[in-house]
């Protein structure tokens, strides 16, 4: 097959030459698009005011879970009449199916492009993907991410109700039960919180996978404000994976360029960059960080996504320096080879080289690192929260959820702290096994110490 492709040829010009398998990869991925096309319009122009309702495929609309339960034991205006628990399930299930879906259609990309596209039948990453299919631990970790990205992408469909009626504006939005007097009655969400409250007594507790007296399901009970735990806790899954992937993604670019720059040109441009990352590192980042956010939070940035921006900048801004450490010394080995040295004396512009030649030797040890680093961005947003900085309340955050449940944790409701402190400890521990599954696929030797794994270890760690 590979024999057949011309080796100077691009990308799209052999896409060109045999169109077929790109376009009906395509058209699959389109169509998965379209369904939840929706979802992306209203997360997108909800960083910036009230997001655009479209219809989607896997909305509480089509699946409803917010219905009433009659006299005669039945429910009304749920999913086919299924009690909410269930309705509730299904939603997830399919919502959970449709990911996986876009995984694995994500996967049949790779293999096409491998099959059809790609110049050489093998390369080295054919190698390390088998490695990381083999990694049980780095398994671990990518279904646990998986999970928690699933969750924050689809967090308005996945919760029991929604931030805007049960969080945000309680009072403005109603709900339908019998009263006592067996009487269909209409009251407002809030006045509902207030009988659904969880605050440390058998009496006052809906605890998790329990309904309140007004037929609401609650997978993860309610909290003391008498809100829905697991709509809150959906809802702070998006706002710490929104912070530590642009803080992390804008950390690693720096990183990068700046490894790239002081590799190649060593010298005063080495010594300036560590001189101003060896000033950043010396500062207490958390005291440093609680700082920026004060002196930030009254600009017109941090009213962005409920000063989630602004957070994720001020981490990344504190957070290069590390990455950088990292990246610094396997950027150094390579700009030694000979091959920079004959790009050089060819006369190859200097991005020229570092781009092709020099930065995807580093881009493995900065995914392995970067990885590793998301787990603890997530863990100082949520104990910034904790500590009442960082995302403007009431926007939920995981932190928070702690926070507000520390004082009941030997009560009848313990889950108000328990389950976002598991979750958190969780979700940081399967990214750090994920980076540890990806660096023993980029380098498999480095575990045992022993050959050029050892080498490139040394390399890595003589610059962190």
């Amino acid at each position: 097959m590979s024999a057949d492709r011309d080796a100077d040829a691009s990308l799209v010009e052999r896409v060109k030459e045999n169109p077929g398998p790109a376009l009906g990869w395509l058209a699959g991925a389109l169509i998965l698009f379209a369904l939840e096309a929706g979802a992306v319009v209203h997360f997108v122009t909800g960083l910036f005011g009230p997001g655009v309702e479209l219809p989607t495929l896997l909305t509480r609309d089509l699946i409803p879970n917010g219905g009433y339960q009659t006299a005669s034991g039945g429910w009304e205006k749920t999913f086919l009449g299924l009690a909410p628990a269930y309705a509730w399930a299904l939603r997830v299930v399919l919502i959970y199916a449709y990911a996986f879906l876009w995984l694995v259609w994500l996967w049949r990309g790779y293999v096409v492009f491998r099959e059809n596209y790609r110049h050489a039948d093998w390369t080295p990453r054919d190698d390390m993907v088998d490695r990381l299919r083999g990694h049980r631990w780095g398994q671990f970790g990518a279904v646990v991410v998986f999970a928690f990205v699933v969750m924050a992408m689809f967090a308005p469909a996945l919760g029991p109700t929604t931030v805007e009626k049960n969080i945000s504006n309680p009072y403005s939005h109603y709900i339908e039960h019998y009263n006592d007097e067996g009487q269909l009655e209409n009251i407002t969400v809030g006045t509902a919180n207030l009988g659904s409250r969880s605050q440390g007594t058998p009496e006052r507790n809906v605890g998790p996978m329990q309904y309140d007296k007004f037929g609401r399901w609650h997978p993860f009970g309610t909290l003391p404000s008498g809100k829905d735990m697991f709509t809150f806790m959906a809802a702070g899954a998006r706002i710490s994976l929104f912070i530590g992937l642009i803080s992390i993604g804008a950390s690693g670019l720096i990183a990068a360029a700046f490894a790239l720059l002081t590799a190649y040109y060593k010298g005063l441009v080495d010594l300036a960059v560590v001189i101003v990352g060896d000033s950043i590192m010396s500062l207490p980042r958390l005291l440093f960080v609680m700082l920026l956010s004060v002196v930030l939070g009254g600009t017109w940035i941090a009213e962005i996504y409920s000063g989630a921006l602004v957070l994720a900048l001020i981490f990344a801004g504190t957070g290069w320096p590390f990455l950088w450490r990292s990246v610094r010394g396997p950027a150094m080995q390579v700009s030694e080879q000979e091959w920079i040295d004959a790009a050089k004396s060819f006369g190859q512009r200097p991005t020229v080289t570092m781009r092709k030649h020099m930065a995807p030797y580093i881009l493995g040890y900065l995914l392995v690192y970067a990885s590793m680093s998301l787990g603890g961005v997530i863990i100082a947003v949520a104990g910034l929260s904790f500590l009442g900085l960082g995302i403007n309340p009431p926007t939920p955050e995981w932190g928070r959820a702690v926070d507000i449940g520390q004082s009941y944790v030997t009560t009848s409701s313990w889950h108000i702290s328990f389950i976002p402190g598991v979750m958190i400890v969780l979700v940081v521990t399967a990214f750090n096994a994920l980076g540890d599954g990806i660096r023993d696929a980029i380098d498999p030797q480095s575990g045992s110490g022993e050959g050029e794994g050892s080498e490139a270890a040394a390399a890595t760690g003589g610059g962190a």
